[in-house]
C-alpha cells in the first residue's frame, strides 16, 4: 500500500461520466504527473477510472487513490460500508483504496456504526486512510472521537467565493488535510476581478491564480476536475504557482459568498 504525501493538486472526477473521456483523462493525467485520483461510488466512473489507472505507464503503489461511500449509494450502515468498499474495490480493479470518504453525514450515518466499519478496514490492512466529506467541524470532532484510526482529510467545497476559513483552521489544529473540492467554484471564481487582474500580471490563466490561492495554506490541497490536456496540465502546474502576501489579501477580499454545492439534511442548513 502506497504511503504518499498528497500533493497540492489531485485530479477530481466528479461528472466525469463518460466511460471512454474518464479512462483517457485518469491515463493522460497520471502520465502527466497526477498522483492523487479522487472518485466514489455515486459518480458511476470508478470503472472507467480503474481502467485509466491500469493504463497508465505508472504503478499502482505510486498513486494515491480515494473513492467514497454515500449514504444513498449504498447505505452507511456497518454492513453497507462494508460491501461499499468491496464493491469499489471490485469496479476498480484494484486491491486496496489509500483513503475512503464518508461523502454525506445524512441518510443512515451513525457515527459509531459507520466509523466502526472504516476502523475494520483500516484493520484489515486493505484500506490506508479514513475521510469525512462534507462535515462541518463538530461533525469532525464527533468522528475524531469515536475513531481508533486517525482522520486523514475532510473533502469540502473551498474557493474564494466559500473561503471556509474555520475549517481551515480546524484542519491545521488538528492536523487532517482539507481537501477542496470544486475549487474553481464551478468555474465562477475565474471571473473575480483580482483574479483575473493577477492572472494578467502573473501571465499565467485565472485557474491557475484560483487554484494556487485554494492551495497556498498548509494542510490543503485541491482536486480540479479536468478532461483536456491543456487543463490537466495547467491545473497541474498551478501547485507550482507561489501568490504573494499581498495577491492572497487582494483574492481574500473578493466579493461575495457563494455554495454551489448543496443538499438537503447537509449540516450547514
Amino acid at each position: 500500500m502506497s504511503h504518499l504525501t498528497l500533493p497540492p493538486i489531485g485530479l477530481g472526477t466528479w461528472e466525469n461520466d463518460d466511460p471512454d473521456q474518464c479512462r483517457e483523462s485518469v491515463k493522460n493525467a497520471i502520465e502527466m504527473g497526477y498522483r492523487h485520483i479522487d472518485t466514489a461510488r455515486f459518480y458511476q466512473n470508478e470503472s472507467a477510472v480503474g481502467a485509466g489507472i491500469a493504463a497508465a505507464d505508472v504503478g499502482r503503489d505510486d498513486i494515491f487513490l480515494a473513492s467514497k461511500v454515500h449514504p444513498f449509494a449504498e447505505g452507511l450502515s456497518y454492513t453497507d460500508v462494508i460491501e461499499g468498499f468491496e464493491k469499489s474495490l471490485s469496479l476498480l480493479e484494484v486491491s486496496y483504496l489509500d483513503l475512503l470518504y464518508i461523502h454525506w453525514p445524512v441518510g443512515d450515518y451513525n457515527p459509531t456504526e459507520t466509523l466502526a466499519a472504516f476502523d475494520d478496514l483500516v484493520q484489515d490492512g486493505r484500506l490506508g486512510h479514513v475521510g469525512v466529506s462534507n462535515f462541518d467541524i463538530q461533525l469532525v470532532e464527533e468522528a475524531m472521537e469515536v475513531l481508533d484510526a486517525p482522520l486523514f482529510a475532510n473533502q469540502v467545497e473551498r474557493h474564494p467565493l466559500l473561503p471556509r476559513e474555520d475549517l481551515l483552521e480546524h484542519a491545521q489544529m488538528n492536523e487532517y488535510t482539507l481537501v477542496s473540492y470544486s475549487p474553481l467554484a464551478r468555474g465562477n471564481a475565474l471571473s473575480a476581478s483580482p483574479i483575473q487582474a493577477i492572472a494578467r500580471e502573473r501571465d499565467v490563466s485565472p485557474a491557475s491564480v484560483t487554484l494556487a490561492w485554494v492551495t497556498d495554506p498548509e494542510a490543503v490541497v485541491a482536486i480540479p476536475k479536468a478532461t483536456g490536456a491543456d487543463h490537466l496540465i495547467d491545473n497541474l502546474h498551478a501547485g507550482e504557482l507561489r501568490l504573494t502576501a499581498g495577491e492572497i489579501e487582494r483574492i481574500n477580499d473578493t466579493r461575495g459568498r457563494e455554495r454551489f454545492v448543496d443538499r438537503d439534511g447537509a449540516p450547514w442548513h
